[in-house]
């Protein structure tokens, strides 16, 4: 069954998902983001050009020839599946394949909207008997 956490409260959305895919990649994990959007995909796509400072994270799209060599996936289809053992979701309901997955992470920023949309996918994980984790991210954030 797949694992799922939710990281909450979350400043900066993308800047949080590029720490989790750096933290995944040092644990050896392949790493797929599904993105709502172009736009978003192609924030993160540069961002992950310099985030972490230092390191780069290769990544591409899962119909790049080089997907299946590639440990960062950033997807917006929803489509095609290379890796199966993370998926970071930023869209605003739940991922039909997730279950595909062996980890499910959700990052939820701090505003109203984007928090009621957590709750709803939150609710459809919970009812469907999946054991979910929460991270309260303004914690760490007032730690630093």
């Amino acid at each position: 069954m797949t694992q799922i956490d939710f990281y909450t409260h979350a400043a900066d959305r993308l800047h949080t998902v590029c720490r989790l895919i750096a933290k995944a990649r040092g644990q050896g994990l392949r790493v797929t983001v599904y993105c709502p959007d172009r736009g978003l995909s192609g924030k993160l796509d540069r961002l992950l050009w310099t985030v972490p400072a230092t390191g780069f994270l290769p990544h591409c799209a899962p119909e790049d020839p080089l997907a299946a060599v590639t440990p960062v996936l950033i997807d917006g289809s929803g489509e095609v599946h290379v890796h199966d053992e993370l998926l970071i979701n930023l869209h605003e309901q739940w991922p039909a394949f997730f279950s595909r997955y062996k980890r499910l992470a959700e990052i939820v920023g701090a505003d109203d909207e984007d928090r009621a949309s957590a709750r709803e996918r939150y609710r459809f994980y919970r009812d469907r008997g999946y054991e979910i984790r929460t991270h309260d991210l303004s914690a760490r954030t007032a730690r630093q």
